[in-house]
C-alpha cells in the first residue's frame, strides 16, 4: 500500500532574492524617476524653492518605501505567523511628507509663500507611490494633471476675472523719511486702483538711512506692472516687486 502526503510547498518572496528583484520593481523606480523628474523640471524653469533636484528625490523615495512595503517582508510572512498592511506604508509617505513641505511655506506677517511649492512636492510624493505600487499609469495621468493645473488655470483665471479683476500684491521697498509712502499711494490711485490692504515694516540696516518694507494689495484694472514701472521711479523707492497675493509659490 503505498501512502503519499501532501506537502505544501513555499516559494519565498524575499526581496534579498535576487529573482525577485527583477522588471516590475525597476519599471515602478523608473516611472518615478521620469514623471517625478518631469513635475521638478516644471519648477526648476520657474526658479521656485524646491526644484528637479527636490522633486525627483522624494517621488523616486516615496515609491521606493512602496516597493520595499510590496516585496519587502516575504521572509517574515512565509512564516506563517506575521501578517502585514503594506497600505500603511503610504499612510506613513503622506505623513512624512508634511516635514518637507512645512518647510517650504514662509510666513512673514499676513504675507503667505511656498504653498502651491510645498503643494507640488505633495503630488511628486503621491506620484512616486503610485509607481511604487505598480500603478504608473496613474501617475502618468496626475503628473499630466499637474501641468495641466499650473500652466492652464491661470490663463483661465484672468479670462474668468477679467470682468471683476482680482488684487493684486506690490512688495516695494523704500526710504524711510522721504515721503515715499505719500507718493506711492498717490500714484497707484492716481493710475485707477482701489488699495485697500497697506502693511509696512521697518528693516535694520546699517546705513544712513533706514529702508522700510512695504506690503500694498490694490485692486482694479489698470496693468500693475505698468504700476509697478512706475513706483519703481518714484523718489526713494529701491526695489518694486509684483508678488501673488495667494502666496502661489
Amino acid at each position: 500500500m503505498r501512502v503519499t502526503t501532501d506537502i505544501p510547498v513555499v516559494f519565498s518572496t524575499n526581496l534579498t532574492d535576487l529573482a525577485v528583484q527583477g522588471w516590475p520593481q525597476a519599471l515602478a523606480l523608473f516611472s518615478a524617476l521620469v514623471l517625478c523628474s518631469l513635475i521638478g523640471l516644471e519648477r526648476e524653469y520657474r526658479n521656485k524653492s524646491a526644484g528637479l533636484r527636490t522633486h525627483t528625490l522624494v517621488g523616486l523615495g516615496a515609491a521606493l518605501f512602496m516597493v520595499v512595503g510590496k516585496y519587502g517582508f516575504g521572509d517574515v510572512l512565509d512564516e506563517g505567523a506575521v501578517m502585514l498592511d503594506p497600505s500603511r506604508v503610504a499612510g506613513q509617505i503622506v505623513s512624512g511628507i508634511g516635514f518637507i513641505g512645512a518647510g517650504l511655506i514662509f510666513v512673514r506677517r499676513d504675507m503667505v509663500r511656498g504653498l502651491t511649492t510645498a503643494a507640488v512636492v505633495w503630488i511628486s510624493a503621491a506620484v512616486g507611490t503610485a509607481c511604487g505600487a505598480g500603478l504608473w499609469l496613474v501617475g502618468a495621468y496626475v503628473t499630466a494633471a499637474h501641468f495641466l493645473v499650473v500652466f492652464g488655470y491661470p490663463p483661465l483665471l484672468r479670462l474668468l476675472t477679467r470682468a471683476a479683476p482680482g488684487p493684486s500684491l506690490l512688495q516695494v521697498n523704500y526710504e524711510d523719511g522721504r515721503g515715499a509712502l505719500r507718493s506711492i499711494l498717490s500714484t497707484a490711485t492716481d493710475q485707477g486702483f482701489v488699495v485697500y490692504e497697506v502693511n509696512t515694516q521697518r528693516r535694520d540696516e546699517r546705513e544712513r538711512l533706514a529702508t522700510i518694507d512695504l506690503a500694498l494689495r490694490v485692486r482694479g484694472k489698470p496693468d500693475v506692472n505698468r504700476l509697478a514701472a512706475s513706483l519703481s521711479e518714484t523718489e526713494g523707492v529701491r526695489r518694486v516687486r509684483v508678488a501673488e497675493p495667494d502666496g502661489g509659490e
